[in-house]
């Protein structure tokens, strides 16, 4: 893996459209992030923000336009091979922590790590070590149903990072979660920044975008940074 190298473009993209029905909503975005940058995304309420989010991860497909990771077309993946490339390369944090009920903490962290076919003690060595390092572990036998939102929020930055990902997208992190919550996920955000990972949120909290080395506002379909 080429490794990523600060203030030097991790991600691109360029003249980036959607479409719901007649409803235009992202009108030619353009948009460079560099590694090692935490960048804020804000804007009103459907101005689009959680679609290009999930448009530059990959989960959504842009109407037209052209994506870059780390120098590679995303529009050339499909499939499975677009499936192994997200699950090699971006962690996602979402409002809601979409952690599998079934399972433990420890394995839910663990699950995209068999899924790229990484030994499972190396995983499972990651994902203890992670979990320590985070703060909870001592909730990692415990399933789901059993974490404070804090917590599970914190299993769910754990499974972001287990990959090792160059860049982090996280929707709304602390929008399920009381203030004091809130904060220690964004400290935990701005702690794994300072060690060199790119992370990308959406926010409504002006509190949290501040947490950004750099804030993009997303206005009419098209953004604006400052």
């Amino acid at each position: 893996m080429i490794p990523n190298e600060a203030g030097q473009p991790i991600l691109i993209a360029k003249n980036i459209h959607k479409y719901y029905g007649s409803l235009h909503v992202l009108q030619g975005v353009n948009l460079e992030i560099n590694a090692g940058e935490i960048v804020s995304m804000v804007g009103p309420s459907g101005s689009g923000k959680s679609t290009l989010l999930h448009i530059l991860g990959t989960l959504d497909e842009p109407a037209e336009g052209e994506i870059l990771l780390k120098g590679r077309a995303l529009q050339s993946l499909a499939g499975k091979s677009l499936a192994a490339f997200r699950n090699r390369h971006i962690g996602f944090v979402f409002q809601f922590h979409h952690l599998l009920p079934e399972f433990t903490a420890l394995e839910n962290v663990c699950i995209p790590g068999w899924i790229a076919g990484i030994p499972k003690s190396a995983v499972e060595s990651r994902a203890r070590e992670l979990i320590h390092t985070l703060g909870v572990g001592h909730r990692m036998e415990n399933k789901p149903s059993a974490l404070s939102g804090g917590e599970q929020q914190r299993i769910a930055v754990c499974r972001a990072l287990i990959n090792s990902p160059d860049i982090i997208f996280a929707d709304e992190p602390t929008g399920n979660l009381n203030s004091k919550q809130g904060e220690e996920i964004m400290e935990l955000f701005k702690k794994l920044n300072n060690e060199g990972t790119t992370i990308i949120q959406v926010t409504h909290s002006e509190k949290n975008a501040e947490y950004g080395s750099r804030i993009i506002n997303l206005l009419d379909g098209t953004v604006k940074t400052t």
